[in-house]
């Protein structure tokens, strides 16, 4: 089990919260999840075999945010 943090930008709002952790919990291979509105972050434990962290940044791009 590897772990990340996505800085992340564009977020202003728990709807943007929940969008982003909905994105990342939906590939596979993501184990868990924390998006921190105030940090501008996504702590994201996942499984290295199975998804990558550039796919980890476009599910983020293709929710409408901007990953640092």
């Amino acid at each position: 089990m590897a772990k990340t943090t996505l800085k992340i930008k564009g977020m202003s709002c728990q709807h943007c919260v929940m969008s982003i952790t909905n994105a990342l919990k939906g590939l596979k291979g993501v184990r868990d999840v924390k998006v921190s509105l105030e940090k501008g972050n996504a702590d994201v434990s996942y499984d290295e075999k199975l998804v990558t962290i550039p796919q980890m940044s476009q599910a983020v791009t293709d929710a409408g945010y901007t990953v640092e």
